[in-house]
């Protein structure tokens, strides 16, 4: 499969494109060995988000790292933040900097098409089907966009990120009520530093599938990994911090969900 796909009641769905290691052998023999650190991958969220099978959720995460191709990007590959530096479709280098193809062996447009059609569709075909079908059953949802990145990001931010970052395109892609029932939750708790449509506003997947006049809302949190894990290699999942924000991510997504049932 190029996802893990588990289909829930409740009217959520949570996606994780981001969280994907895998490279096919084909593409891996083009690239770099840093390509194979996978440095950018956000790392370990369908265990830090291990609660929400027994909350009822529905869950969708990808298989293939962002290296193969960036799930979370436009098929255009237009730049989600314009004037601002981004990686691409389908990228050649890493957050750092660092080449992740050898000599001659980045994608042509042909490959990146490939990469469409074989890694980057399927995806979002099951995305689809699980917001339609929820839809149907409860007449609105919630996407909430689970994303995670170290907290200082030389090339796309100054300084230290805040430990949760919320995006919601500046207000177009949910009701304000979904906005500050998830974001009050944080507020309440006030043990993490939060940012609302800062320098992350929602990627590709928030801005396309968050239709409110549809009765789809999604929102999208980018955390700091430094709440949950080591942000140096091997990049270790850490339990002891994990345990202190999963309380929080769990009365968060309990929110979206309690607000789509209101």
């Amino acid at each position: 499969m190029d996802f893990q796909f588990k289909a829930g009641s409740l009217p959520l769905l949570v996606s994780m494109p981001h969280a994907g290691t895998d490279i096919p052998d084909d593409i891996a023999a083009n690239m770099t060995p840093c390509a194979q650190v996978k440095a950018d991958t956000d790392w370990h969220l369908p265990e830090l988000y291990g609660f929400l099978q027994e909350m009822g959720a529905s869950t969708l995460s990808a298989r293939w790292s962002r290296y193969v191709i960036d799930l979370n990007r436009p098929p255009e590959n237009t730049n989600l933040y314009p004037g601002q530096d981004t990686t691409a479709l389908c990228p050649v280098d890493t957050f750092g900097r660092e080449r992740l193809y050898l000599p001659g062996k980045a994608p042509s447009e042909a490959e990146v098409q490939r990469r469409l059609a074989t890694y980057w569709e399927p995806y979002h075909l099951q995305l689809r089907e699980e917001l339609d079908r929820l839809l149907a059953l409860h007449g609105r949802v919630v996407l909430w966009e689970a994303h995670s990145i170290a907290s200082v990001v030389p090339r796309f931010f100054d300084g230290k990120l805040p430990d949760l970052n919320f995006g919601t395109a500046n207000g177009a892609s949910c009701d304000p009520g979904l906005s500050d029932a998830v974001t009050g939750q944080a507020k309440d708790d006030g043990r993490y530093t939060i940012a609302i449509n800062g320098r992350f506003k929602g990627g590709h997947i928030t801005r396309f599938y968050g239709k409110p006049e549809q009765g789809v809302h999604a929102i999208q949190l980018e955390m700091c990994q430094c709440t949950y894990m080591d942000e140096t290699e091997p990049f270790a999942y850490r339990p002891d911090l994990a345990e202190q924000v999963q309380p929080l991510l769990r009365r968060m997504t309990q929110a979206a969900a309690d607000w789509a049932r209101a």
